[in-house]
């Protein structure tokens, strides 16, 4: 197994959450909006998801933290799993612009709204679907807010395929470290299948053979 790392946690962070309000209104209609993962998702009300996901640059801090965590050349080749607009890819590119970048998300509209110089290097896919490259292709993947989206037999194959394919690794999901914390993640998450603590998830890792950072982002 890898590091734990600390790279998105002061992002998430800055974010005020009302946990009631979410679970009192209307969740399960919110649910099934949400899990379309298209325009209501990103840009439509926040009961359905992002509530308007527009950039104002909060990724440039985070792909800064990954060039320098993972010794990224300017030449690097890097994924992201679940790139969703691809905010971070547009970062780091513009922060290598040499590099080989590729994303890949369900969302349509999300990978539409991209911005336009990041989009030639998008398409459509599923983190559970076996990844188009050779082994150890690419020298950083990554995957932030979208493993705990997949069941636990759809989460076995997207771990192995991100092993597969890349050199280094560095994943993301939510998680919880006490009964307060599985409370109001229960009350937020609107897309979440897998609902595991700290434990559960590096013991998960570990079966499926994960060998690369992750990180954890809790609802406190």
């Amino acid at each position: 197994m890898g590091r734990l790392l600390n790279i998105v946690t002061p992002l998430h962070q800055r974010t005020k959450r009302n946990y009631i309000e979410r679970m009192a209104n209307d969740k399960v209609l919110c649910m099934g909006k949400a899990r379309e993962f298209e325009y209501d998702y990103w840009d439509g009300d926040r009961r359905f998801g992002y509530g308007g996901y527009k950039y104002d640059g909060r990724w440039k801090s985070v792909a800064l933290k990954l060039i320098a965590t993972y010794g990224l050349k300017q030449d690097a080749k890097i994924l992201d799993v679940g790139c969703g607009k691809s905010y971070l890819l547009y970062e780091l590119k513009k922060l290598l612009p040499q590099s080989q970048v590729s994303g890949f998300d369900v969302s349509r509209h999300g990978l539409a709204e991209a911005p336009k110089e990041i989009r030639p290097f998008l398409f459509h896919h599923k983190a559970q679907d076996p990844y188009p490259w050779g082994d150890g292709h690419f020298d950083l993947v990554i995957s932030l807010s979208t493993l705990h989206n997949l069941r636990i037999f759809e989460l076995e194959t997207a771990l192995k395929e991100i092993e597969r394919v890349g050199k280094q690794k560095y994943i993301m999901v939510e998680s919880y470290r006490n009964l307060e914390e599985l409370f109001n993640l229960q009350c937020w998450a609107l897309t979440a299948e897998a609902f595991f603590d700290t434990d559960a998830w590096v013991w998960l890792y570990r079966h499926f053979g994960y060998s690369g950072d992750y990180e954890f982002i809790y609802f406190e």
